[in-house]
């Protein structure tokens, strides 16, 4: 497998473990705010293959505790639930993050035991979710059929919004909140532009912009949660 980036350690990107974060290229959506453009097509420069990310895990038993898995969209590589093994067989946890869109790979990772904690995106309200996906029309029944496999499960994940002014308004999160109704954990995540961003002209809402669309959704999900604000 090839990898197209890696942080070699994070105490931000897998809540409570001290972590590397590992980057795969290609994804089937085009999110318009997306900070990994670079990865979308998969062409991006390799940094490493599978073995040598191994190699380099074995150094760091004892240091690290934990691998998050990103993209790009990483249920995207055919061999990912056997580089999950390998890394679970040298004592890490793994956290995968996903856009929902291939169900059978996240159902196989759980099944087997090769994830621990899983960050899926909720990008927006149904009716919106195309458009803040950058695709003319999209099935929506992989998404949902991801998000029931996480709610009706035992694995720990989160769901989490990119929040961009230009894309989410009160009905968005009313939406969101009626579709994923009592969710462990949603998190609200603010917009930040970079150059890497593929549009221009999107802005991050306000700190109380935020709060007020959190209080949106707190009767449909009680354990809301702001990232990224001030």
């Amino acid at each position: 497998m090839i990898i197209h980036g890696l942080q070699k350690m994070t105490l931000l990107d897998y809540p409570g473990r001290v972590a590397c974060t590992v980057f795969f290229g290609g994804c089937d959506m085009r999110c318009p705010f997306c900070h990994n453009a670079e990865l979308l097509d998969g062409k991006a420069p390799p940094v490493m293959n599978d073995d040598e990310l191994l190699s380099f895990l074995k150094k760091r038993q004892g240091l690290l505790d934990g691998v998050a898995i990103t993209g790009g969209e990483p249920t995207l590589q055919k061999d990912l639930p056997d580089m999950a093994r390998r890394i679970r067989e040298l004592g890490y946890d793994i956290k995968l993050d996903t856009n929902g869109l291939h169900p059978d790979v996240l159902g196989r990772m759980i099944r087997e035991g090769l994830v621990q904690y899983v960050a899926m995106d909720i990008k927006n309200s149904p009716e919106r979710y195309a458009q803040t996906a950058g695709l003319q029309k999209m099935d929506l029944s992989p998404i949902r059929e991801s998000a029931a496999m996480l709610m009706e499960g035992s694995t720990e994940y989160e769901f989490r919004t990119t929040v961009v002014n230009e894309l989410h308004d009160d009905d968005s999160f009313t939406g969101i909140g009626e579709w994923i109704r009592g969710a462990r954990k949603y998190y609200l995540q603010k917009f930040t532009d970079r150059d890497t961003v593929p549009f221009e002209g999107l802005h991050a809402p306000t700190r109380e912009q935020m709060e007020h669309w959190a209080d949106i959704i707190r009767p449909y999900i009680p354990a809301v949660e702001l990232r990224g604000v001030d």
